[in-house]
């Protein structure tokens, strides 16, 4: 699901070309609209679609779960924790509303100290995991984030 930007929506602040990791979001030098330079090598990982403060970017979905005239549309909601993806299927009766909680920190903040920690043993070091991997992504306990650990409640299938 290639994205693309509605020119309407967006006001050229680059946010989307920031975070691509495949650097194919632009800024057109006329209009000062960012812009898809090459949907076909899109990653579709959403970051510019999630990053995009004016929800000027969409994807567009495969035609096995969204056919042609349908919307796929993404918010991110900082105060909540989650990301809401909304599909409309093109009848227009049939909506479908996926949350997920963010299990993301905000850029510079959560990182651990390295510089202090003693270096890795003779078993971590032989071992399948990355360094203190169990530790920071939390797979030893059950620190990571869901919808419930966020205050969210379902009610009639979608979580508020």
């Amino acid at each position: 699901m290639p994205t693309f930007v509605y020119m309407t929506r967006c006001d050229g602040c680059g946010q989307c070309v920031d975070i691509c990791p495949s650097d194919i979001m632009h800024i057109d030098k006329t209009l000062r609209r960012a812009y898809n330079i090459e949907p076909n090598m899109c990653w579709e990982c959403y970051s510019c679609v999630k990053a995009c403060p004016h929800h000027a970017i969409d994807v567009r979905g495969y035609a096995d779960f969204a056919p042609l005239g349908h919307s796929v549309r993404v918010h991110r909601d900082e105060e909540k924790g989650t990301i809401a993806w909304r599909i409309k299927f093109r009848n227009g009766k049939k909506d479908m509303e996926l949350l997920a909680p963010i299990t993301t920190k905000p850029w510079g903040t959560g990182f651990p100290d390295l510089s202090a920690a003693a270096a890795p043993g003779g078993d971590m070091v032989k071992g399948e995991n990355l360094y203190n991997e169990p530790k920071y992504v939390a797979m030893n306990d059950s620190a990571l984030a869901t919808l419930e650990s966020n205050g969210l409640e379902i009610k009639e299938g979608v979580y508020y």
